[in-house]
């Protein structure tokens, strides 16, 4: 069925003919945003929303990065993750500069659309992390009767998959202090 013509008379459907200035469908009610079948992401105040990605295989979370629309938009169109860079305020592809590239095998929202869940195959070392890691989230906090050491991280990867300086060279750091 296509979701562009009210299955009840062919006329356009309002819902999905018009565009916001997102390019994607305008959020018209909270059944449409809840239960439709029309992509209308919301966007924060930045114009950006945040985007969880796992591993397909093992469903392990790789990153939290943040979309703009075109991000989201060339996400869809390619098949590749894209982000924005909120450090250097600009658009990039996963795996361009590393070769890392992140293969889109499902994307979701959620339930009011103001995140993306990116489920993806990675090419190479199947690394995500820029530091070197194969997920970003490579220490944990301890938590209660575990917390003895004070604020101390615990490493859950024992080692880099990649060596950044190796992949990156002279770039600069993304992280901001």
């Amino acid at each position: 069925m296509n979701r562009d013509i009210h299955p009840e008379r062919a006329e356009p459907n309002p819902q999905t003919s018009q565009r916001s200035d997102t390019g994607f469908a305008p959020r018209i009610s909270i059944e449409q945003v809840e239960e439709g079948h029309v992509l209308a992401p919301k966007f924060d105040r930045d114009g950006l929303i945040a985007c969880v990605t796992t591993d397909m295989q093992t469903g392990e979370v790789l990153m939290l990065g943040y979309m703009n629309a075109e991000a989201l938009r060339m996400t869809i169109e390619t098949g590749e993750a894209h982000y924005w860079s909120r450090s250097r305020r600009t658009l990039w592809r996963k795996g361009a500069t590393s070769g890392l590239i992140q293969r889109i095998e499902e994307l979701r929202i959620d339930d009011d659309q103001d995140a993306v869940w990116l489920r993806v195959s990675i090419a190479g070392t199947k690394a995500s992390c820029h530091v070197g890691y194969r997920s970003c989230f490579y220490r944990r906090v301890p938590i209660g009767q575990a917390r003895k050491d004070g604020d101390a991280l615990i490493y859950t990867e024992a080692e880099k998959t990649f060596d950044p300086k190796q992949v990156y060279g002279d770039a600069p750091n993304p992280t901001i202090l």
